[in-house]
């Protein structure tokens, strides 16, 4: 009996510890005594919680505060850079890998891109190398907190397995394992879309928001959806897989075995092909003439520029890829009802977006549309390492997100 009431107390004790961490982190600096306040606990059990903050690196005291009568109080704030993680994204060409502060700033990054046919072993083997070679390049691993790494595909977050990429060729890779026992260091694993819908719900600027879908459209098309303030991940992981649900079914096959994805259509390799098959096919417009190496090299910003100046090849792809798209995107309104739409990517800009807005209020049930925000991502051209760092730093302070939504 006495054993349960001493696991009790530490549970308590750690809850506590968390509560307060959180409560410096998103309100400092603050006193010790408006913690205890706030959050309805004894003077004794802050004032211990603090110090070991502090003794910890993780919150310093700097200076006295206004009086409200009395000493003035002594202010702590929290101390985001005496530790950090190690972040991961793993993508279709290679991946990036970075060192991470406890506000989700990164303090030095590295792509590396990979050779042709990044499959199978060859990523398992480029990620490890990596992580290697970046540890080695750090001087206080002491301070290291974790490794987060996220992957697009089907992902056991809970137990860290990879279990299907088709582009990857990776099935059934327990890379939490793989990593944690060749690193001793705690490892995260997860999808890279479930992570960027949760760094837009806690770092970025959508925090007011319960029900959340982030769609990427680039290399590949996914989406991560967040539902009364939860991931939504499936039965096995397999939710969100927004690229493999059916626009034509009797499109051209899909690497995963099905029929007109729609990531065939909209992704920026699919848009790009379509280009070229239509300028092959003696379609005139000012892209072949810009791009004399071949569409291959096509970038999206030349292609949205063209659409701007009116090219009718390109103004063409466009309509075609909003039809597309908002179709998709309508069905997940339809089904799922949220209160905004993140979407972003390489392949994407305020023209596109602009067009499935218009598309989206046309073709969704009305009632659904009532109220429904549609945004470009906040997070940057880092938002998948900011989404790595989020899915540790949910853990690792242990708020859940409407939690973090109402502080």
């Amino acid at each position: 009996m006495q054993k349960h009431r001493t696991g009790d107390l530490k549970l308590i004790q750690e809850l506590n510890r968390s509560i307060i961490l959180n409560m410096i982190r998103e309100h400092g600096p603050i006193s010790r005594s408006e913690i205890a306040k706030r959050n309805h606990l004894s003077p004794s059990t802050v004032a211990s919680a603090v110090s070991e903050l502090i003794q910890e690196g993780l919150a310093s005291e700097i200076g006295q505060g206004t009086s409200s009568g009395g000493r003035r109080p002594i202010m702590v704030q929290f101390s985001p850079d005496n530790h950090f993680l190690i972040g991961i994204s793993v993508y279709n060409r290679g991946l990036d890998i970075a060192e991470i502060n406890l506000q989700a700033e990164i303090r030095r990054s590295r792509r590396l891109t990979a050779e042709d046919h990044f499959q199978g072993e060859k990523v398992t083997a480029l990620l490890l190398d990596s992580i290697g070679d970046f540890i080695k390049e750090c001087t206080n691993m002491e301070k290291c907190i974790g490794i987060s790494i996220i992957v697009p595909g089907i992902i056991d977050s809970r137990h860290g397995i990879v279990h299907y990429n088709a582009k990857l060729k990776l099935e059934h890779i327990r890379l939490k394992e793989m990593v944690e026992s060749r690193f001793g260091i705690k490892t995260w694993v997860e999808n890279d879309m479930n992570a960027i819908v949760l760094a837009e719900k806690i770092i970025g600027n959508f925090s007011q928001y319960h029900n959340l879908i982030y769609i990427s459209v680039g290399s590949g098309v996914g989406a991560g959806v967040i539902l009364n303030d939860a991931v939504l991940r499936g039965s096995r992981g397999g939710a969100g897989e927004f690229g493999h649900t059916t626009v034509n079914n009797t499109g051209a096959p899909c690497e995963c075995g099905n029929r007109g994805c729609i990531e065939n259509y909209i992704s920026w390799p699919a848009t790009r092909s379509r280009i070229g098959a239509l300028v092959a096919g003696g379609t005139r417009s000012v892209l072949y003439e810009r791009v004399p190496a071949g569409v291959s090299e096509l970038t999206p910003d030349e292609f949205y520029r063209a659409v701007e100046e009116g090219d009718p090849l390109a103004v063409t792809i466009l309509e075609e890829n909003v039809s597309y798209m908002g179709t998709g995107i309508v069905n997940l309104v339809n089904l799922f009802n949220p209160d905004i739409i993140i979407i972003g990517g390489e392949a994407v800009n305020t023209l596109l977006l602009a067009r499935l807005t218009d598309y989206i209020r046309r073709h969704a049930l009305g009632f659904s549309t009532e109220g429904l925000q549609i945004y470009p991502g906040s997070l940057g051209e880092n938002a998948e390492l900011i989404g790595a760092a989020s899915v540790l730093l949910q853990d690792y302070f242990r708020f859940s997100l409407s939690v973090q939504q109402e502080g």
